[in-house]
């Protein structure tokens, strides 16, 4: 009777097996994380964000809450938005400086993919922005809405709300987000490069992204 014959990968892994046998177990890893605090001033924080979303070649802007609706629509318009996606939760007054010539696009349902692509501009808040490396977190919730809302249009408008929702780094961010919701890590409009290291805007995502930050 043949002997069955074995696979080049059992034979490998048999001669693996073979030469650890009795080697001792090898201990876990320590992990180490350096422990960041945000600075004593939240001026310093902000102007930190500030200089890293702008160097991710998204724009920044300042302004105080009362200030947040004229500079919303001023954006929008400057950029020749007629139609903006409008997610569930977002506060009203954000949008309250919108000319009549702006159409609202609630997403209750009727944002069709089609209708989402010939969306120009989409307005949302965020969960929390990470200074050390110009990064915002969207997670789904009121105000932020599903994913392809700040993926489809051309123009994301993203407010964040200074300083409850800044925080210095990644390490201090992580508490605040719960891994079971969908997120969403924005550095900067959506970008790639091509062998020739040719970069290209927009391909993954909106190829504008204006950041409002409001300073309390």
């Amino acid at each position: 009777m043949n002997a069955p014959r074995t696979s080049s990968r059992e034979r490998i892994l048999a001669r693996i097996r073979a030469a650890v046998a009795g080697a001792p177990e090898a201990a876990e890893p320590e992990r180490h994380y350096r422990e960041r605090h945000a600075p004593d001033d939240p001026d310093a924080l902000l102007a930190l964000l500030h200089e890293n979303l702008a160097d991710y070649r998204a724009v920044v802007h300042r302004t105080g809450a009362g200030g947040l609706a004229g500079l919303v629509a001023r954006v929008l318009a400057g950029h020749g938005a007629r139609s903006v996606a409008v997610p569930p939760g977002l506060p009203r007054e954000w949008l309250s400086g919108l000319g009549e010539g702006v159409e609202l696009r609630p997403d209750d349902g009727s944002l069709t993919p089609r209708r989402l692509d010939g969306t120009d501009a989409v307005v949302t808040g965020c969960a929390v922005a990470v200074a050390e490396t110009g990064t915002i977190v969207l997670d789904g919730g009121p105000g932020q809405g599903r994913r392809a809302l700040t993926l489809v249009p051309d123009l994301h408008v993203c407010v964040v709300r200074a300083p409850a929702q800044v925080v210095a780094s990644v390490p201090l961010a992580l508490p605040r987000l719960d891994p079971a919701r969908p997120l969403t890590w924005i550095s900067g409009p959506s970008a790639t490069s091509d062998i020739e290291l040719d970069r290209v805007e927009g391909v993954h995502g909106p190829r504008r992204l204006e950041v409002v930050l409001v300073e309390a």
